[in-house]
C-alpha cells in the first residue's frame, strides 16, 4: 500500500507561503524583515494539515532520529510517524481522552514522545510536556494547576505518581506495567487510521508550558493551534534548519525550547530532528556523532559550549554549518574559540517559553560579539525604560508593540487574567529583560530586570561581568549578585566554580581572578567578593537561580558571617 498523507488545506497553504518566503529570504534580513507578513488562519491542526501532508511529499524522509549511548541509531520517517501518530490518536480517544483534555506529557527523548504530542494534537487534547526530573510534588503542582486528566511517563517513575489523585489516568511507557496502569504498547492493536472529529480552531488552545522558575513560582503559558505551531517559522528562519538538513538541538523535554528546535521548527522546514542520548556528556563522543551522522545544524545552550571548547574542537572535521546558542546569553571568550577551531560562528537568539525566537543573529549577517541580534521577521521589538515606560536605546526592557500582529506569542497566562493583564499592560508585551540597542538595531542582553542592580548609582549587569570572569581559565561557571554595602548600596559578588585542579587552593586562584577583573573591568564595576563553590543553584532547565544566590547573600551580611569570603581589598 502506497502511503499517500493527508490533503493540502488552504491553511496548509498560507503557512508553506509564509514558510517559502523566509527560506528564500534565508540570508536577506532587510527583506525577510520588510516583506514577511504572518499567516491568517481561523482554522489550523499542525499534524494533519501540516505535519501529514509534508509526510506523503516526503514519506522516506528521516522525521526523527536517535543515537542511543552506545552509538546505536534508529529513524523514522515521516510516513511512520504519521501513521503511527493516527494510531495512538485512535487509540487515546478510545481510552476516553479527547479535545480539549490536558495530558502531562512526562517522557524522554523517545520515539513514543513525537507519536503522542502529534497524536495529541491530532484529537485536539492539550499536552503538558513536562521534565522526567520533576520531583512528585512539583509534579502533582503541575498536575492540579494544569487541570491534567492524565499523566504519560516513564513507568520506571511510577512512584512519583503515587500521591496523584485515582481520577487521574496513567499511562506508562517503557517495561513493566503497575498496577493502575495502561501500557503504551497497547495502541499497537488500535486502528492504523484517524479521522478528525471536527476542524481545528486556530485559537483553541494546544500546549500549556510551566516556565522555569528562576525567580518565583512557574507560570502556566498557554499557547494556541498557531501560536507555536506557527509562530516557530521566526525560530525555523533564525536557526537557518532548511528541508533535508538534520538538525540536532541538546534540550530535555518538558521545556519550551525543546518544542522549538526539536518538533515544530525542523518540521516546519521538513528537517529531521536529531537525538543524542547519551548518559553523561563527553565532548569527544558528541563531535563523533555529529561527524558520522552528517548533523547539519546546532544549537545547544552554554553550558555544553563552555564543555565543548575545552575538548579538541578539530576533530570534528565537518562542523555545522549552523552553529546556534540558546537559553542564556553567550559570553564572547566561547565565540571566539569555536570560530577558530570551525570556521563558522555561534549565533545567538532570544525568546522565551511564551513566544517564538523574537530577536536573533539570522544567517548570513554580520554578528557582533556579544549581541544577541535584531529582531526576528514578524516581531516588532521595542526598548522601554524601566522606570518612565519611555522609548529607549540604553537599557531598557524588551517589549513587542501590540498594536502589529504577533502570531507567536502566547495566548495569556493560563487562568491568571491578572497576570496575563500586568504582562500587556499599556499595549506592550513586557518580558522582564534589559538590553541596549546600537544604530544597526543590534540588541546587546543586560540580564533580567530582577537581577540587574546598581552599585554606587552606576547600573551593574551581571552578564556583563559573567562574561569577562568567564574568560579566566580557572573559572567554570559563575554568578554575580549585589552584596549589600553600607556606604555603596551594593556592591559586586561573584559566586564562581573553579575547574578541578584549582579547586584545593583557592587562595591563588581568588588573587588571579581578582587581578584579571582590575584589568577587564571600570572601577565601578570591579568584582569586590569571590567565593568558591561546587555548584551554582539551577532550576530543571538549566537557569542560574540568581535569585536564590541573592536571598544567601543577604542573609549572609545580616549575620555578620564572613567565612569563605574573598575580599579584593586584601589582594592589593
Amino acid at each position: 500500500m502506497v502511503f499517500l498523507g493527508r490533503q493540502a488545506t488552504p491553511a496548509t497553504r498560507a503557512v508553506r507561503e509564509a514558510r517559502d518566503f523566509l527560506l528564500a529570504h534565508g540570508e536577506d534580513y532587510a527583506g525577510a524583515v520588510a516583506g514577511f507578513r504572518w499567516p491568517e488562519l481561523d482554522e489550523f491542526n499542525f499534524a494533519t494539515e501540516w505535519f501529514d501532508v509534508v509526510a506523503g511529499e516526503h514519506p522516506d524522509r528521516a522525521a526523527v532520529t536517535i543515537v542511543s549511548a552506545d552509538l546505536s541509531a534508529q529513524s523514522w520517517t515521516y510516513a511512520e510517524l504519521s501513521q503511527r501518530s493516527d494510531q495512538v490518536a485512535r487509540w487515546l480517544r478510545g481510552l476516553g481522552i479527547g479535545a480539549g483534555d490536558r495530558v502531562i506529557v512526562m517522557l524522554n527523548n523517545t520515539v513514543e514522545l513525537w507519536e503522542l504530542l502529534l497524536a495529541l494534537l491530532k484529537i485536539r487534547a492539550v499536552a503538558i510536556p513536562t521534565s522526567t526530573l520533576l520531583s512528585a510534588a512539583d509534579l502533582g503542582y503541575r498536575v492540579e494547576h494544569g487541570g491534567a486528566s492524565a499523566v504519560v511517563a516513564p513507568t520506571s517513575l511510577h512512584a512519583r505518581l503515587e500521591e496523584l489523585p485515582r481520577s487521574v489516568l496513567r499511562i506508562g511507557v517503557g517495561e513493566g506495567t503497575p498496577s493502575g496502569w495502561i501500557s503504551m504498547t497497547e495502541s499497537h492493536k488500535a486502528p492504523a487510521t484517524y479521522l478528525p472529529s471536527a476542524p481545528t480552531k486556530a485559537s483553541d488552545l494546544s500546549l500549556l508550558y510551566f516556565t522555569s522558575g528562576t525567580t518565583a513560582r512557574p507560570k502556566l503559558v498557554a499557547h494556541t493551534h498557531v501560536s507555536y505551531p506557527v509562530g516557530h517559522l521566526s525560530t525555523m528562519w533564525w536557526l537557518g534548519v532548511r528541508p533535508g538538513d538534520v538538525h540536532l538541538n541538546i534540550s530535555s523535554p518538558g521545556w519550551g525550547k525543546h518544542a522549538w528546535s526539536n518538533f515544530f521548527s525542523p518540521f516546519l522546514a521538513q528537517a529531521t530532528v536529531f537525538v543524542f542520548n547519551y548518559d553523561r556528556f563527553d565532548a569527544s563522543a558528541l563531535m563523533q556523532v555529529m561527524e558520522t551522522h552528517e548533523v547539519t545544524t546546532f544549537c545547544a545552550p552554554p553550558t555544553v559550549w563552555r564543555m565543548l571548547i575545552q575538548a579538541d574542537l578539530t576533530q570534528l572535521t565537518r562542523p555545522p554549518r549552523e552553529l546556534l546558542g540558546a537559553g542564556e546569553p553567550l559570553n564572547p571568550e566561547v565565540i571566539t574559540q569555536v570560530r577558530k577551531a570551525w570556521g563558522a560562528t555561534i549565533r545567538d537568539g532570544f525568546g522565551q517559553t511564551e513566544m517564538t525566537c523574537c530577536i536573533g543573529n539570522s544567517p548570513g549577517q554580520v554578528v557582533k560579539d556579544g549581541s544577541m541580534g535584531r529582531p526576528m521577521p514578524g516581531y516588532p521589538v521595542v526598548l522601554l525604560d524601566p522606570a518612565s515606560g519611555e522609548p529607549t536605546t540604553d537599557g531598557g526592557e524588551i517589549c513587542l508593540d501590540l498594536s502589529q500582529p504577533i502570531l507567536g506569542l502566547m495566548a495569556g497566562y493560563h487562568a491568571d487574567d491578572e497576570m496575563t493583564a500586568e504582562a500587556t499592560r499599556g499595549g506592550f508585551y513586557h518580558t522582564g529583560d534589559i538590553a541596549s540597542m546600537d544604530a544597526e538595531g543590534y540588541l546587546t542582553y543586560v540580564g533580567r530586570a530582577d537581577d540587574v542592580f546598581k552599585a554606587s548609582d552606576y547600573k551593574i549587569s551581571p552578564f556583563e561581568l559573567e562574561s569577562i570572569l568567564l574568560e579566566h581559565p580557572y573559572v567554570t561557571e559563575v554568578a554575580i549578585v549585589p552584596s549589600p554595602d553600607p556606604v555603596r548600596a551594593a556592591v559586586p559578588k561573584a559566586f564562581i566554580c573553579l575547574v578541578q585542579d584549582l579547586a584545593a587552593r583557592p587562595q591563588e586562584a581568588a588573587e588571579e581572578i581578582f587581578a584579571h577583573a582590575r584589568e577587564r573591568l571600570s572601577a565601578y564595576q570591579r568584582v569586590r567578593i569571590v567565593e568558591f563553590v561546587t555548584e551554582l543553584p539551577k532550576t530543571i532547565s538549566g537557569k542560574i537561580r540568581r535569585v536564590e544566590l541573592r536571598e544567601r547573600e543577604a542573609s549572609r551580611v545580616a549575620t555578620d558571617a564572613s567565612e569563605g569570603q574573598f575580599l579584593e581589598r586584601d589582594f592589593r
